[in-house]
């Protein structure tokens, strides 16, 4: 079996608002097509214009080649030895950032392709389900709105949902109000997991601060306190954390950025997303980081179903996970562009069984918000 085509496809809502922290506004989606009729689906959480001039632009010299060219012709069976390619093929593009994040999407659909063409789900060629089921966290926004982020928050509780996140919007400015969003949040939802995302706002000593307000709220974990290269930074504030988890990743590419982030910052909590960092291949590497260092590693996930099915392939391998991040937000990108075999009842996902990752793209929603034609 051999790749004959890899295709970009950039995805955007028309009334997109670039001034929420909604990643799933827009999209894109990498689809490797094989001469034995089997096509792999991935998708990158990073601009996907760049993600797609990445993935078509012509060979400069070995170390500068688009990730299509280098593609074609290979055996996509070869996940690990076709990963190594394109890192050592794309260098002179830049040693991470949006360079391995159009790596994660190719890396993502070589893996479905190889489950389908062995007729397994991916989980099992990670090594094997450890579970059946998993819990899932509703991942939600922080809103201005008190009450309206108060009735939604309560909503996803009775649907089922024992644990909820809420992120970025109007965190961070002042004490205050981070205060009040932290107490609303919990009001809101009452005995379950809190998990607070700040989206790196603060320095160490700011964030020390709201450990320290946040407390009485108990929250799971706070989340992107600091920016994520702000090494000492990390190792103060988890050793002010009082016993509150310490969480990040979401921003890294890199193996050796999570390596630093455990090992120099002492962080309780790795998120790679593997739609950002280097599909499943690295993910699997930067996991046995986390086993190695005895923190979790609970993978970040904003995006559409694509990755909602990865990272609960990827999830049901890990040996000490809580729960999978569920993103609950209403984007037809989200809820509409792909058909899959997730199932969801309260709050709990049946991980999937299907060959590859059990997905099918909706050609109806692709062409609606395709923006490449």
């Amino acid at each position: 079996m051999k790749i004959t085509r890899v295709e970009a496809i950039p995805l955007r809502l028309p009334d997109l608002d670039g001034t929420r922290a909604d990643g799933i506004q827009d999209d894109v989606i990498v689809r490797v097509h094989t001469d034995a009729g089997i096509t792999g689906l991935g998708e990158a959480d990073a601009s996907p214009e760049v993600v797609k001039a990445l993935v078509d632009a012509p060979v400069s010299w070995a170390r500068s080649q688009g990730l299509a060219g280098m593609l074609i012709g290979e055996n996509p069976l070869h996940t690990e030895r076709l990963w190594d390619k394109m890192y050592q093929g794309t260098l002179w593009m830049g040693r991470g950032g949006v360079t391995i994040e159009a790596i994660s999407a190719v890396d993502i659909a070589l893996w479905d392709i190889k489950g389908k063409a062995l007729g397994l789900p991916v989980h099992t060629l990670l090594g094997g389900a450890r579970r059946d089921t998993i819990s899932l966290y509703a991942s939600m926004l922080f809103e201005k709105d008190l009450g309206l982020m108060r009735e939604r928050a309560q909503r996803h509780v009775a649907e089922g949902y024992r644990a909820v996140k809420f992120g970025w919007g109007p965190m961070g400015p002042d004490l205050a109000t981070d205060v009040a969003l932290v107490r609303t949040a919990r009001e809101a939802i009452g005995d379950a997991a809190l998990l607070v995302d700040a989206g790196a706002p603060w320095t160490a000593r700011e964030a020390i601060r709201r450990v320290d307000a946040f407390w009485e709220y108990r929250p799971f974990w706070l989340e992107e306190a600091l920016a994520s290269d702000d090494l000492p930074g990390w190792a103060r504030l988890t050793a002010a954390a009082r016993g509150m988890r310490i969480a990040t990743g979401e921003q890294e590419t890199l193996a050796g950025a999570f390596r630093a982030l455990l090992e120099i910052g002492h962080v309780d909590v790795i998120q790679p997303d593997l739609a950002r960092a280097g599909g499943f291949t690295q993910c699997r590497r930067i996991a046995d980081l986390a086993v190695a260092n005895h923190a979790l590693c609970v993978p970040h996930a904003w995006k559409s179903g694509i990755l909602v099915a990865a990272s609960l392939h990827f999830a049901a391998t890990l040996a000490d996970i809580p729960f999978v991040e569920y993103t609950v937000a209403p984007s037809p990108l989200r809820r509409d562009l792909i058909r899959t075999d997730v199932q969801v009842a309260n709050g709990v996902a049946r991980i999937p069984q299907t060959p590859g990752l059990g997905l099918e793209v909706n050609d109806e929603i692709l062409q609606r918000y395709r923006v490449d034609l």
